[in-house]
């Protein structure tokens, strides 16, 4: 699939950063600290043009991260990359500077800041805060579910692009390489609309629907799954929210 001459694999890319495509010199990485007795680090930064920060943090799956960005510059964002994916499970250029969400699973998770390509073309400057919390208790069922772990993936519906969209899924983990994702349409909650869930099941690398109608098409690509349904939905999954690790 093509965009305006642009190849899919492109778009695909540059949807699932949501920031410029830059070289790896242009990307900072900064460890936030947490200090005796805090949740809630904050710190100050600048970035110019193409200029990009990751802010890496450990957490476990089922801990509450909240991130909130403040900034002098209305083109400035963030997103937030689980460990070992791209596939980012908050982009602010969609939802704003202020998120909070229940993490899929342990390791380190990125906070990755960001001018919008438009402003990084003008070499525009952003001074701003960043400060992010960590709570709740590792491993802990989402508030009010039976989920392990829930957040949001890249989805799309028949011919939009690839990762368009972002679906609401909650995971089920039963071990030994067992997990059970349920996923929301896009605009969707899985824990508000459980009558209209699609459930994906995987077992040992195989990969199955709960409903025998439905056609499943999946593909391992990198540390993520590409799932088809019926040719006409589609949904990137980080494996390591079937783990939990």
């Amino acid at each position: 699939m093509k965009a305006n001459g642009v190849p899919g694999a492109l778009v695909w890319m540059l949807l699932v950063a949501g920031a410029p495509p830059v070289t790896a010199q242009t990307i900072k990485s900064q460890r936030i600290n947490f200090a005796a007795g805090t949740s809630s680090p904050t710190v100050n930064g600048a970035i110019t043009g193409a200029e990009i920060v990751d802010y890496k943090l450990g957490a476990k799956a089922g801990q509450k991260m909240s991130v909130t960005l403040k900034t002098n510059n209305g083109a400035n964002y963030f997103n937030v990359l689980p460990p070992g994916s791209s596939a980012a499970i908050a982009i602010g250029a969609n939802q704003g500077n202020q998120w909070s969400g229940t993490l899929p699973v342990d390791g380190d998770y990125t906070v990755r800041v960001y001018l919008m390509r438009s402003a990084a073309r003008r070499n525009e400057k952003a001074i701003y805060t960043l400060t992010v919390g960590i709570s709740g208790s590792p491993d802990a069922k989402a508030v009010g579910t039976n989920y392990h772990a829930t957040g949001m993936v890249p989805c799309s519906v028949g011919t939009d692009p690839k990762g368009s969209a972002r679906c609401s899924f909650g995971v089920i983990r039963g071990g030994a390489g067992k997990a059970d994702v349920y996923l929301a349409s896009p605009g969707f909650d899985v824990t508000l609309h459980k009558d209209k869930l699609r459930v994906v099941k995987f077992a040992n690398n195989k990969v199955t629907s709960s409903d025998p109608k439905e056609n499943i098409k999946a593909e391992k690509q990198g540390d993520d799954w590409s799932i088809a349904v019926n040719d006409f939905y589609f949904y990137r999954i980080p494996s390591a929210v079937l783990s939990g690790g």
